[in-house]
């Protein structure tokens, strides 16, 4: 009989320690793979200046919006809470889960729609407004891809890191609050 308890409880443990691992690496492997590919991109969440700049740079605009790179969907729900049917592009799926509902807890879950995709693997054309939360290794391949496909009433609003060759229309904040925007003017 303690033979068999002890069986029992070593099957236990083994489970638990087994089941903990498991749920530990679905939960951490989602925010490190970015980190291990070849542009890294880590998940940093906005500032509430930024979210603030970037809603200055879409004032008087309408259309649509897409955030790539939406993260935690802070800049989505900030648009929405604005008017904008608003659209998020995230690699990571907790944060994609979690900009749902937050989208849903802040009443805006009608004007959102967050996505686990790839940029590289989705087009922007349909967008007029566009946010971007990059890294400088993705921007120039980044903007000739947003050049091909964007109409030229687009607006591009950069955050943290501006484009390596278009000239900004305007800018605000400063620091890593700073964001660019961009008006597409190409036909």
């Amino acid at each position: 009989e303690g033979s068999s308890r002890r069986r029992s409880w070593g099957l236990l443990v083994t489970a638990g320690v087994g089941g903990t691992l498991v749920a530990l690496y679905a939960v951490v492997t989602p925010f490190v793979t970015p980190a291990l590919r070849k542009v890294c991109l880590p998940f940093v969440p906005a500032t509430s200046a930024q979210i603030q700049n970037v809603l200055k740079m879409l004032e008087n605009r309408s259309g649509s919006l897409v955030d790539i790179g939406s993260g935690d969907g802070r800049i989505v729900i900030a648009a929405a809470k604005r008017g904008f049917k608003a659209v998020g592009y995230e690699l990571n799926p907790w944060l994609v889960w979690y900009s749902r509902y937050r989208a849903w807890r802040d009443g805006v879950h009608h004007n959102t729609r967050f996505y686990i995709s790839d940029l590289w693997k989705v087009s922007f054309s349909h967008y007029t407004n566009v946010v971007v939360f990059g890294v400088p290794q993705m921007m120039p391949q980044l903007e000739k891809k947003l050049e091909e496909e964007l109409q030229c009433n687009a607006r591009i609003i950069a955050c943290r890191f501006p484009f390596p060759c278009w000239i900004p229309d305007h800018t605000a904040g400063e620091g890593i609050d700073t964001v660019w925007a961009y008006d597409l003017k190409h036909s």
